[in-house]
């Protein structure tokens, strides 16, 4: 559900499944492009490594996890996700995230 002046954004993610400790942060540089790492203790099976880097996308993304739908890769570690939220913050928030810079 989109409230006005939300836009939606395109997040290139790459995961991690069955790491020691779960993390959302750095960069890899993957087949669409920067991705954004995240790191989940969940496994590669029946989705649910996919279903755990939606969840904590959304949150370090601060928005609701309804706001992140999976768009490309359910079986790969190389991930699309499309994220409605307010476009300009989210831009912000992931190049932080990604990439370690604050402008």
């Amino acid at each position: 559900m989109s409230r006005a002046g939300d836009e939606v954004t395109t997040v290139a993610v790459r995961v991690k499944p069955g790491a020691a400790r779960a993390r959302v942060g750095g960069r890899f540089d993957g087949p669409y492009g920067p991705a954004l790492v995240i790191s989940v203790n969940a496994p590669a099976v029946d989705g649910r490594a996919t279903e755990a880097a939606r969840r904590a996308l959304a949150e370090a993304l601060e928005v609701r996890p309804r706001a992140v739908e999976l768009r490309a890769g359910a079986a790969s570690r190389d991930k699309l996700f499309h994220v409605n939220g307010p476009g300009a913050t989210i831009d912000v928030r992931l190049r932080q995230l990604r990439d370690g810079s604050v402008d």
